[in-house]
């Protein structure tokens, strides 16, 4: 256990294995699942018993075990068929040694347990208003592969950031909940946003409830949201778009979709919240970075200077100006542009819609003006509602072209 090389005897047979440095010993620290008056030093437990007389106990072989292994997590191959009982107390193991909190080991940590575990480690990420947080820690996020709900909501993404091509990628397949209102994002971004799907025809297959909210779109950006087959609840508020006859018009013929006049609870931010093993750990990444870190001796100390106190006053001044804030919420509430697709059709859409996107098969719907003679396959579709667009019939030149930036 002094750093030096490690041997394994197999079969009889004694060999090195390879030129593992193994980590230091640390002092373990109190945790949310261990006694907080319990000192661990090395492989034993000091306690105290009734006559106040100090006692101390060997730990467990399976306990040493567990904490040699979280100190080395970053020389573990695969944790998968691993129980899953074990891997809680792993990940415990090495949240308590602030493995996660290691910018150069926590991302392959965190994606060797979100192969293994999948959504136990993460199933529901809220970022609401925390951009500093989604850039400080994106390599940790992008592990986390089977999220089903996505909350980025205010973390100024833009027309154009490095995350929209993780969001349609295969990573975020089981992801049924996606909340991007204000984001600042146009038509343009959305466009791009959806052009790996409408193109390729994968990603975001699951999604059912996204939130556009806050964001400078117009009527234009709705046909770049057909691609989404399974999508019911669609939140436009704050938009360019106004309700009127036009919209709601607009809105059922291209995504099938009805206005509401209640807001959908399905947008209440009190039910977006943090769920997983890492809940903890998304916690510790905002506490240790809101703590501002030292300042490092650099040849250009005053350069230094100025990129220390400019992020104080650059997340300051933007929390100040995050939307939704104070009195904001009671204004917004007025304007809620939530829609829905109704539950009575849902199952005859979703029909239509899966035989609309696959390019190979023909629908018979699809050929109403050439087979007038059987009204029943297509009875359906007058109380329906419409059938999207193709993707195929959605490409222009700006999607060829955007589409060669890839």
């Amino acid at each position: 256990m002094d750093n030096s090389a490690v041997y394994v005897r197999e079969r009889g047979n004694l060999r090195r294995v390879g030129d593992i440095v193994l980590a230091q010993p640390k002092p373990a620290s109190s945790c949310r699942r261990t006694n907080p008056f319990v000192l661990r030093r090395e492989h034993f437990v000091f306690t105290y018993n009734e006559e106040g007389s100090l006692r101390y106990t060997s730990k467990s072989l399976f306990d040493i075990t567990l904490l040699f292994v979280a100190d080395n997590i970053h020389h573990v191959d695969s944790l998968v068929g691993f129980p899953d009982q074990i891997g809680d107390r792993l990940f415990v193991a090495a949240e308590e040694n602030r493995v996660f909190l290691n910018p150069d080991i926590s991302p392959k940590a965190l994606k060797l347990f979100s192969d293994a575990y999948g959504e136990m480690v993460l199933r529901s990420l809220c970022l609401r208003n925390r951009f500093p947080l989604l850039h400080e820690r994106m390599d940790e996020i992008k592990t986390f592969h089977s999220l089903k709900s996505l909350d980025l909501f205010g973390c100024k993404l833009g027309d154009d950031h490095e995350l929209f091509q993780h969001l349609t990628s295969t990573s975020l397949a089981n992801l049924v909940q996606l909340f991007i209102g204000g984001n600042s994002l146009s038509d343009a971004g959305l466009q791009r946003l959806t052009a790996p799907i409408r193109m390729m025809r994968r990603g975001l297959d699951c999604l059912q409830v996204l939130d556009v909210s806050y964001n400078p779109l117009s009527e234009r950006a709705l046909r770049y949201v057909t691609c989404l087959p399974k999508l019911v609840k669609l939140d436009a508020s704050g938009t360019n778009m106004k309700i009127n006859t036009g919209l709601k018009t607009a809105m059922w013929n291209v995504l099938g979709l009805i206005y509401s006049e209640k807001p959908l609870d399905a947008f209440d931010h009190s039910g977006c919240k943090t769920e997983g093993w890492a809940e903890q750990v998304v916690n510790q990444w905002e506490t240790n970075g809101s703590q501002m870190p030292k300042q490092k001796k650099m040849e250009e100390s005053r350069t230094a200077a100025l990129r220390f106190f400019g992020r104080q006053k650059f997340v300051r001044d933007v929390l100040n100006a995050a939307p939704l804030n104070g009195e904001n919420v009671e204004v917004s509430s007025r304007e809620k542009l939530h829609f829905y697709r109704p539950a009575t059709n849902s199952h005859v859409t979703e029909r239509q819609i899966s035989s609309a996107t696959n390019h190979q098969v023909k629908s018979p719907c699809n050929n109403v003006k050439k087979r007038k003679q059987e009204p029943g396959t297509c009875s359906a579709s007058q109380k329906s509602p419409p059938i999207k667009r193709s993707p195929s019939s959605s490409l222009t030149a700006e999607d060829i072209d955007l589409l060669n930036s890839y």
